[in-house]
């Protein structure tokens, strides 16, 4: 175990809002073992932008971690040329020309649709109703697996996100992400026939015709759901309660002094979806006063990364006029989230300008609190809001 210094917190707290423990951290003890979640914890962001990069030290390859025992063994869980050789197998499937080309298109229909069957009601509460349908049917063509609900997408990547982050051992969460494991595997099982006969730019059709093993097709197509679904998902939902209770910041977006781009950049900052990733100490290093042993388990807080007072003016303060080029929401490294250009299609092309076009008079509905949790992921765990019907 490293030598770092200890710093605990409280876990319940800790998920219900991380940002003060964190930046206790950075100030106090930026490099800390924290005993509850048996790691140690990188807070600082050039700490991480520097350290990340180094996989020789701190290693993606877990092979006892979360994500391969319950997800199988993916890219993000390789380093090198293992990683880049899978990495390029499926960027075709989400490089900028295909969202360009592709799925920008499939993503506006699918906004359409639901928007369609939505602005009579007059209220809803838009997690639900409007941003984990949208992104788990983006997902599902970008991954191929059309055949399942929208429900399931979203229900099978949350279990799996939930597993992930079991780092406290819960069964009943384990148990409810190899039922999602198992769901997934059987719609891919009944997708290869289709794909292979019909190709199409789809993560499994492009992962099968470059002949990956199965075990990775597998695998990575559960990555793609794990994060594709979620991050989205909670980034449209996010950034919509974000400008309904910053109205300054919404009106400089209508006056066109800001983009929807600038929106969803801001937001990915100020609250990560992602707030984490994993890494194994692969060989002896020291870094900033600490001393780590082989197998230390490492956490680089990209959550907290994003609100260091050293590259952040006000950081805990949602400001779109910002200068977002230091933000890693996405990662630093080799492991630079692949679906970042659809995400951003997705969520600054067709989410934000299409609800706040289509809904007239958006606003909070004051019956009901928002509630947000999550530190290795976090997110809006509800947005009830109402509009003028027409």
């Amino acid at each position: 175990m490293s030598n770092a210094p200890h710093f605990n917190i409280d876990v319940a707290e800790f998920w219900a809002d991380p940002y003060p423990a964190l930046a206790k951290m950075r100030r106090e003890a930026p490099i800390a073992f924290v005993p509850q979640l048996g790691s140690t914890i990188f807070t600082r962001r050039d700490d991480i932008f520097t350290q990340e990069k180094r996989i020789d030290v701190f290693s993606s390859h877990q092979p006892a971690g979360l994500m391969n025992t319950l997800m199988g063994h993916n890219m993000m869980r390789k380093d090198g040329d293992a990683h880049m050789s899978e990495r390029a197998a499926m960027f075709p499937s989400v490089s900028p020309r295909t969202v360009r080309d592709t799925w920008s298109r499939q993503f506006q229909a699918h906004a359409d649709r639901i928007l369609d069957e939505l602005a009579p009601a007059g209220g809803a509460d838009l997690c639900k109703a409007f941003a984990l349908p949208l992104s788990a049917e983006c997902l599902k063509d970008i991954t191929g697996l059309t055949n399942m609900r929208f429900e399931d997408m979203d229900a099978w990547s949350q279990a799996m996100i939930d597993g992930i982050a079991n780092y406290t051992g819960n069964k009943q969460v384990e148990a409810r992400c190899h039922a999602a494991t198992a769901g997934i595997d059987a719609a891919i099982d009944d997708m290869i026939p289709v794909v292979t006969k019909h190709p199409n730019r789809s993560i499994l059709s492009v992962l099968l015709a470059a002949g990956q093993p199965m075990q990775s097709v597998r695998a990575n197509v559960k990555l793609a759901i794990s994060g594709g679904q979620n991050e989205p998902r909670d980034a449209v939902s996010g950034t919509i309660w974000a400008l309904l209770t910053h109205p300054d910041q919404l009106a400089l977006v209508r006056g066109g002094k800001a983009g929807w781009i600038d929106v969803f950049e801001e937001y990915a900052r100020w609250i990560a979806p992602i707030g984490m990733s994993p890494r194994r100490v692969a060989k002896p290093w020291s870094y900033g006063g600490v001393d780590f042993e082989p197998e230390d388990r490492v956490f680089f807080m990209f959550g907290s990364a994003n609100r260091d007072e050293a590259c952040f003016s006000n950081p805990d303060a949602f400001d779109i006029t910002r200068d977002t080029a230091k933000s890693i929401a996405f990662g630093a490294g080799p492991h630079y989230c692949a679906g970042a250009f659809a995400s951003r299609a997705m969520v600054a092309d067709v989410a934000l300008p299409n609800i706040f076009r289509r809904l007239k008079g958006l606003r909070l509905d004051t019956t009901e609190p928002v509630r947000i949790g999550g530190w290795a992921f976090r997110g809006l765990l509800n947005l009830p809001v109402k509009w003028d019907a027409a």
